[in-house]
């Protein structure tokens, strides 16, 4: 940075003597000499040195100075503050950023959430006894579906009669009537229950029914609700015997009166019964 030095006038003996002899002529009663007086007169009409230039020197010094602490302020601000784009609306202050800048403030919380219960989780642990259980429902599973399996293979070995493709390439009765399709479901009265049966060797529900018509010609899924769908439903004031009886799971032929004959289950046979719910309705095939 720049020292001002002040300047001091130079004061020349002539300037100084001219002084004395001015201020010796105006003091009172000093007495004055023609020299005096004549010098005096000589510094008056004499002008006096100009401190213009001195008093211009020290206002550029001065220019000079706040120019220079302008230029180094300018290079102290910090980079941020000349970024391009800071002023901008997304370098505001945000909300979050005015209330870290807030003084302490409260929180009310209302009744019902300070007194809303908590709740634990819940889970389920499985005991080693429910582990060996459920491992032998699925051993004992496995063994039924074996014994099934080899009970159809001694099953199918049983039969060498025509089965249902045999009836249905070649029917033994063309013409289809109600009252026949009774007559030769009759045949198989007392024919044991097998389940996947659907031959004299033993029928289940809709293996039985399947195996009957298929002598008219009539092919059918091996399923008492897919048989079901295949005819119309009628009332059973209209029913006859050789209609369907179409149950949930299960189906066999009308006998009238009430009665139904059907494979029902394992252990027992083709038989006619009473039926024994109301649940049902009747299907006539072939309309």
């Amino acid at each position: 940075m720049a020292r001002l030095s002040r300047r001091r006038p130079t004061r020349t003996r002539a300037r100084g003597a001219a002084t004395k002899a001015i201020i010796a002529s105006k003091a009172p009663g000093s007495p004055t000499t023609p020299q005096s007086q004549d010098l005096a007169k000589a510094v008056a009409a004499t002008p006096l040195p100009s401190t213009r230039r001195l008093r211009r020197g020290g206002l550029a010094n001065i220019l000079v100075m706040t120019a220079a602490a302008g230029i180094v302020g300018t290079l102290a601000i910090p980079a941020y503050a000349i970024a391009p784009g800071s002023v901008g609306p997304q370098f505001g202050e945000t909300d979050a950023t005015r209330l870290s800048k807030a003084q302490a403030q409260t929180v009310e919380v209302t009744d019902d959430v300070i007194a809303a219960p908590v709740a634990d989780d819940g889970y389920a642990a499985v005991s080693g006894e429910e582990i060996r259980a459920a491992a032998e429902a699925a051993a004992a599973a496995e063994a039924a579906r074996i014994a099934a399996e080899n009970a159809m293979t001694s099953y199918a070995a049983s039969y060498d009669g025509p089965s249902v493709g045999d009836f249905l390439a070649n029917p033994p009765y063309p013409s289809f009537d109600l009252a026949s399709v009774y007559s030769v479901a009759t045949q198989y009265i007392g024919t044991p229950y097998v389940y996947g049966g659907a031959t004299p060797a033993g029928f289940d529900c809709s293996g039985f029914v399947m195996y009957v018509y298929a002598q008219f010609g009539v092919s059918m899924p091996h399923s008492s609700a897919g048989q079901g769908a295949m005819g119309t439903v009628i009332s059973e004031a209209d029913a006859q015997p050789g209609d369907l009886v179409i149950m949930d799971g299960h189906d066999g032929f009308y006998a009238g009166d009430g009665m139904i004959l059907h494979a029902p289950y394992e252990g027992a046979s083709v038989r006619v019964q009473p039926i024994w719910t109301s649940d049902y309705s009747i299907v006539r095939i072939g309309i």
